[in-house]
């Protein structure tokens, strides 16, 4: 069965989201980054993938339950003119990412290069999110992070490692940044909920049943184990994840992520480098196309009508929902609306019509 989605507008989704995050207590500045990264991730993604506005919910009940701080300081343990080591203090993973990678913009216009660890923190998000926040200020943006143990190293049936996704985005001259953004696992639990109410089998190489076995349907896979991407590599993929995070910045890795709800202890890394340190970031930009053109211009595949670069499509995702408005999953939209009106929020979300089909 499809599932049935509503087009709202940007400005008033943003607008609901910055009266929101504030009413749970974030400061300004801090409602505004995370409102803008999850319309950001709401723009760019499948809304399958659960990384959107759905989030807010989860976040009230976290707040309520004082299971996260809204107002966490964001503490500099250690640093140097390329480096810093940073405590979020079991606040919004968002922000704390969103402000490392603003330090690690920072470092990188004075050494080239600026790399900030992230420990005892919570959910950051999309990794593209602040990938891209490099690319706003003439630098590649790298982005990653560990998350609870959902996938089973290879050759086991319990999870051990994240999704860990990474995120790596650089300018070009082409009207949008490229941009790689994916967990490690092939699939997560959001796109196997989304195909379980479609009615929908899923790949088998998704998930595993509980006991081990390979499985196409979501709902017997829930409560398993995701399977890495490339089978092996991307166990070893998620498992260095583990070692860059959280395993050298003294916060939580393996089974430690969300162990304990009341501190999650996820790490993350943020790395900015900055290309005018090499070259003149027109120069870059043009060699950039250059590659793209090399990539583009290849003789297709049956069944193939194009090649696209990394983060192509979802450039052209965000065009298409910027104009025509924000898809939403029905339940969402409802579950926001009694938000707002459990919070006694003034915002609203102005609806512009049923999404009339295509590809989300």
């Amino acid at each position: 069965m499809a599932i049935s989605l509503t087009n709202v507008t940007r400005e008033s989704l943003r607008a609901f989201l910055l009266e929101g995050f504030r009413g749970l207590g974030l400061p300004a500045g801090d409602a505004a980054i995370f409102a803008d990264a999850l319309i950001f991730s709401e723009l760019r993604f499948h809304p399958g993938h659960g990384q959107g506005v759905r989030r807010i919910r989860r976040y009230q009940e976290r707040i309520g339950h004082k299971l996260v701080d809204p107002a966490a300081a964001f503490e500099i343990i250690k640093e140097s003119p390329a480096l810093a080591l940073v405590d979020a203090h079991n606040g919004i993973g968002t922000v704390a990412a969103a402000k490392a990678m603003e330090l690690a913009i920072r470092k990188a216009k004075v050494c080239g290069i600026g790399q900030v660890i992230v420990r005892n923190s919570t959910h950051y998000g999309s990794s593209a999110v602040h990938a891209c926040q490099a690319v706003e200020q003439g630098c590649i943006g790298m982005a990653y992070t560990n998350a609870g143990p959902e996938m089973a190293p290879w050759g086991a049936r319990e999870g051990a490692v994240g999704t860990n996704p990474w995120g790596i985005a650089a300018p070009t001259g082409l009207g949008f940044p490229v941009v790689m953004d994916f967990a490690l696992t092939t699939a997560g639990k959001g796109m196997m909920r989304w195909h379980a109410r479609e009615g929908k089998k899923m790949p088998l190489d998704w998930a595993l049943t509980p006991d081990g076995h390979v499985t196409d349907d979501p709902e017997a896979a829930m409560t398993g184990a995701l399977l890495g991407i490339g089978e092996y590599k991307g166990y070893g993929l998620a498992f260095m994840t583990d070692v860059l995070t959280g395993v050298i910045g003294g916060g939580g890795f393996g089974l430690i992520p969300y162990a304990d709800e009341r501190r999650l202890d996820v790490s993350h890394s943020l790395t900015a480098i900055d290309i005018e340190w090499f070259m003149p970031l027109e120069t870059f930009k043009a060699r950039m196309n250059d590659f793209a053109e090399m990539v583009k211009s290849r003789k297709l595949r049956p069944g193939f009508s194009e090649v696209l670069l990394p983060g192509e499509q979802e450039a052209r995702r965000v065009e298409t929902k910027s104009a025509k408005g924000v898809p939403l999953d029905d339940e969402v939209l409802a579950d926001l609306q009694a938000l707002g009106r459990e919070m006694g929020l003034s915002a609203e979300i102005e609806i512009v019509g049923p999404y009339e089909g295509g590809r989300l």
